[in-house]
């Protein structure tokens, strides 16, 4: 019989508010449910997010200082579950985007490459003095330096946005607590 893991405590991201409305962005016109989070507001639970290890649970804890009409705990989950869902969905696009600028920077580059190799190889003549010597080794460098943009884009740029991502479809299934400050 296979061993049961040790339930792990969740990690607390702990935010404190004056009224629920500031934990959203004023200027988007949606009801709350789909509201965009406030900048600063996701700005702190995703750098909090962050500092904890991607396999450990989190738990996203809200103080409020004022007490609105009704328990707004359920409209609060479901709104910031939203958010996080439709900002890793954005991330997903923008990681497809990615990959697509990559595979154009790449056929790009490696024509490019071919090109000046080609020329260096077949249309310049083996001597001549210094001046074609600096025109062949300006061709090589011209067609590696045309491969920098794929090459960032498949070395560098990708992982963060897959982290990115990860992080945010971790966020959309954290539970979410509303507690109220008694003062």
């Amino acid at each position: 019989m296979a061993a049961l893991a040790p339930q792990v405590d969740p990690h607390r991201i702990e935010v404190t508010l004056r009224s629920i409305s500031a934990l959203f962005n004023s200027l988007d016109p949606s009801p709350f449910r789909d509201k965009d989070l406030d900048a600063e507001a996701e700005a702190f639970i995703v750098s909090w997010a962050q500092e904890y290890p991607m396999e450990e649970p989190l738990l996203l804890r809200i103080h409020l200082q004022e007490a609105p009409a009704e328990d707004p705990t359920e409209m609060v989950r479901e709104a910031v579950r939203n958010y996080f869902t439709y900002r890793g969905e954005f991330t997903k696009l923008e990681f497809r985007h990615l990959m697509k600028q990559g595979r154009t920077s790449l056929i790009i580059g490696i024509t490019f490459l071919a090109v000046c190799l080609l020329v260096e190889i077949y249309l310049l003549p083996k001597t001549g003095g210094h001046f074609l010597e600096l025109v062949r080794e300006s061709l090589t460098i011209a067609g590696w330096v045309a491969m920098w943009r794929p090459m960032q884009i498949y070395f560098y740029d990708w992982w963060p946005l897959r982290r990115r991502g990860r992080i945010y479809a971790k966020l959309s299934r954290m539970p979410v607590e509303v507690v109220l400050k008694h003062k």
